[in-house]
């Protein structure tokens, strides 16, 4: 009769021969260009995966979320939900990743989509968030399965739809129809890139807000007969740059947000248009001489646990107002986009213990516990399924994150993985 630690000791060489395996999947997965947005190919990742899983024994299901924002007949939002019972009661353990990745940018040195393999490092749009957080998932579960069959409890393995732009086609669908409750799911594990070091226990909060500024339309040589509506949100901006940018610097938060600039409250100017639209891709005619009569910027604004949300509503509002008192013809609207609420798991829930064990063991170093400066889907598992035991952990360099010559290190996720893999072994209880 085999005791843990031979089980442990198999399981570790057979994630660490599964090298090559690990690579060639996460290059399979990243050369699958699933752009968010619009929602590029989500139907094939999602049936890559579940050919994978299928084969290996899983129960998969493939989820549209019908009627989800940007669901539509071009660009579905498939999700794909793999489970494999175990052969005794037990315990769920689940692990989501998204599938989408954000737009490629300028200043790539390497083929986005190519997944180069250099230097021990795949290179491309993905790799670190967070198809190579993915593949080690599934490598560590498919090595946990070979060497540990005889477990007690369930394992799960979900590829989901548009976390980049707030999850909302994917872990939130998901968790409105019962697949992140308490009682089918017990411990959640995302594989963001937060080192392989680290434990995420949360996020903060996010407002996303368009602020819009009218004016009246006029000829562009007579702008006195008109109301410029881009001056007015240069006001705007004068204003928060002057008052609203050093309050927030001056609000901190006892999270262990990470990097530490971030913990601090902050705001970024999203998006800004004013005036007429871009042309049509190819006009190369010149714009019409008009004042324009609508400005239109996008801010959001990352809140701290201690932060009220209404307080950062109205800390923008209050902007607004004091720009309205000093400028003739000053009107606005304000449009509410997205919020999320902070969130953090405790310390001792199990999950957390399970992974921190396992981090000590494999890496032979006690784990940092983080918070992330971003969102990311615990924020949908927390507040519409319920389950609290839900963290990130996974491999990659968080600051790699949407820049160009994105990459993940193939050490790195042999690491995460087995440490993945022992969480297993802890919270399936094999025999």
């Amino acid at each position: 009769m085999q005791n843990n630690s031979d089980f442990s000791d198999a399981l570790m060489t057979r994630i660490s021969a599964k090298r090559d395996d690990l690579i060639a999947l996460t290059q399979d997965l990243v050369r699958i260009p699933t752009l968010n947005p619009p929602g590029e190919n989500y139907r094939e990742i999602c049936e890559y995966l579940k050919d994978r899983l299928e084969a290996r024994g899983f129960a998969v299901e493939l989820v549209r979320a019908y009627e989800a924002p940007g669901d539509c007949e071009k660009y579905p939002r498939w999700n794909m939900i793999a489970r494999l019972e175990g052969p005794r009661s037990g315990e769920c353990v689940h692990f989501n990743s998204h599938t989408d990745v954000v737009e490629v940018g300028h200043g790539w040195t390497t083929d986005p989509f190519g997944a180069e393999l250099k230097d021990g490092k795949i290179y491309g749009r993905g790799t670190c968030d967070m198809k190579g957080g993915l593949a080690a998932s599934i490598i560590a579960v498919e090595a946990f399965l070979e060497i540990c069959p005889n477990f007690a409890g369930a394992v799960e393995i979900s590829g989901t739809a548009d976390e980049e732009t707030g999850g909302f086609g994917g872990v939130a669908y998901l968790a409105q129809k019962g697949y992140f409750a308490p009682e089918r799911v017990q411990h959640v594990i995302i594989p963001e890139p937060l080192q392989k070091d680290r434990i995420c226990l949360g996020h903060r909060g996010v407002y996303w807000a368009e602020i819009e500024t009218h004016g009246e339309i006029a000829h562009g040589s007579m702008p006195f007969l008109g109301n410029c509506a881009v001056r007015h949100m240069g006001a705007v901006l004068t204003e928060m740059e002057d008052t609203l940018y050093p309050a927030l610097a001056q609000k901190h938060t006892a999270m262990p947000v990470v990097p530490e600039r971030a913990r601090q409250s902050t705001m970024n100017i999203n998006s800004f248009h004013g005036g007429q639209a871009e042309p049509e891709a190819g006009f190369t005619g010149l714009p019409s001489p008009c004042v324009p009569d609508s400005c239109r910027m996008v801010v959001d604004r990352r809140f701290l646990i201690e932060e009220n949300y209404e307080d950062v509503k109205q800390e923008i509002k209050d902007v607004l107002e004091v720009v309205k008192s000093r400028r003739d013809g000053f009107s606005y609207d304000i449009r509410d986009m997205m919020r999320v609420l902070p969130s953090m798991t405790d310390k001792d829930a199990p999950v957390v213990g399970s992974v921190a064990r396992a981090i000590s063991e494999v890496l032979g170093k006690e784990p940092e516990y983080v918070v992330s400066p971003g969102t990311y889907d615990q924020k949908h598992i927390d507040r519409i399924g319920k389950l609290k035991n839900c963290i990130a952990y996974g491999p990659g360099l968080l600051e790699l994150a949407h820049k160009p010559d994105e990459y993940i290190g193939v050490d790195d996720m042999i690491d995460a993985a087995q440490v993945m893999a022992k969480c297993l072994m802890e919270l399936l209880k094999p025999e």
